[in-house]
């Protein structure tokens, strides 16, 4: 191929975590993108790579962006060194440029899951030093030129790594608690309770403060990818930094100054807060949020009505959920008691321990945290004398 035109329309892939591409597609399709395919953990588009660029920016549940360079039949690693050999890798790469492989592969004739990234690095190399005298240096680091392979029996699909280091890494969270939501999922979230920044929004253990930095973008119509810099597509040959520039200048133009209701974030932690209010102030968000240490039941609840989520602990040992039982029990009093008119959701992996809040789900939404499937469970809390049903034991 001949040196990539940025405007010229390809295929891309969009990578998410397990159980987010729902949401992916919803945040394509308010960008103005058409999902082409929609799977587990990817969502395919046609593009530019001037697109890739916006999407680097604007995506909150995506991982990564790829732009497919060749699509190809493939039975072993000497044809793999061939197909890629033909790729003008000089007219792709700058000279002296540092590239990083990154393979997924299942192929019978395979079996050293390294082998095939070494054979894509010799293909690149040998053609750049062959066309241009300089052989690129290569190495594990993602923040120059990445490639991903993708080798599937006799398929083979070779993409630019767009992004290079996650997108979910925000730059923001210098002081993690605990066992901290990943961003994207943390975002996800939010964006399910329909938040817009125009009610209340109520955070009790709040940990590290991910859910509150992620909600404060969202009320803000804030871009996550202006907290870094460093991105894949700047190291492309024929890249130029004019409509990366427009792109910057209009997330900030599109950018509220504030939010109607303050964001209130609490935990019986001291350390937690503390790492909470500096994660939000590397963010640029605290002065939207209210931080307060205190047990979860003694939060300070705003007169008018709002959302409030919770995100306990669900415990994979059973002398763990034991001990927690008591705690998802306090969680259903409390909405039951003092959050009347709100709307509440809990986020947990475990099912059982969500029967204890005695509150019937009016939603459970599927997602997954790392390998863990677990649910958002929104509850409507009515006020007046409507009655709460206490949940039966069902299924999910």
């Amino acid at each position: 191929m001949a040196s990539i035109d940025f405007n010229e329309k390809g295929k891309i892939v969009v990578i998410c975590n397990p159980g987010l591409s729902f949401r992916l597609c919803e945040e394509l399709d308010g960008l103005g993108y058409v999902p082409l395919e929609q799977k587990e953990t990817s969502v395919h588009i046609k593009g530019s790579m001037n697109d890739a660029i916006k999407l680097n920016l604007y995506l909150r549940s995506a991982l990564y962006v790829h732009y497919l360079l060749k699509q190809f039949k493939c039975k072993d690693s000497d044809e793999l060194y061939r197909q890629c050999s033909k790729i003008a890798w000089e007219d792709i790469i700058p000279e002296n440029e540092y590239i990083s492989i990154i393979s997924r592969v299942d192929n019978d004739t395979i079996n050293n899951s390294m082998y095939p990234g070494l054979k894509v690095k010799d293909a690149v190399a040998d053609r750049m030093l062959n066309k241009t005298n300089k052989r690129p240096d290569s190495g594990p680091e993602r923040d120059n030129i990445v490639l991903n392979l993708y080798w599937n029996g006799d398929d083979c699909w070779l993409y630019l790594n767009t992004s290079g280091r996650k997108l979910s890494d925000r730059n923001y969270r210098k002081m993690p608690f605990a066992a901290p939501l990943q961003e994207t999922l943390a975002s996800a979230i939010i964006a399910e309770t329909g938040y817009d920044g125009s009610c209340p929004l109520v955070l009790p253990m709040c940990g590290s403060g991910t859910l509150a930095v992620e909600a404060a973008f969202i009320a803000l119509n804030r871009a996550n990818g202006l907290l870094r810099s460093q991105y894949c597509f700047t190291h492309i040959k024929g890249y130029e930094s004019d409509y990366y520039n427009e792109i910057k200048a209009e997330i900030r133009k599109n950018t509220k100054k504030g939010i109607e209701c303050r964001i209130i974030a609490t935990d019986i932690h001291f350390k937690a807060i503390e790492a909470a209010k500096n994660n939000a102030m590397t963010a640029g968000v605290d002065h939207l949020i209210d931080f307060d240490v205190c047990d979860f039941a003694e939060t300070v609840l705003p007169e008018q009505k709002g959302i409030i989520v919770m995100n306990p602990e669900y415990g994979e040992r059973m002398g763990e959920v034991q001990s927690l039982e008591k705690l998802y029990k306090r969680i259903g009093d409390f909405f039951k008691q003092k959050c009347q008119g709100y709307m509440g959701y809990i986020f947990t992996g475990n099912m059982q321990l969500a029967k204890k809040v005695g509150l019937r789900a009016k939603r459970r939404i599927p997602f997954f945290n790392a390998t863990i499937e677990c649910r958002l469970l929104e509850y409507e809390m009515y006020e007046g004398t409507k009655k709460h049903k206490p949940q039966k034991d069902s299924k999910d």
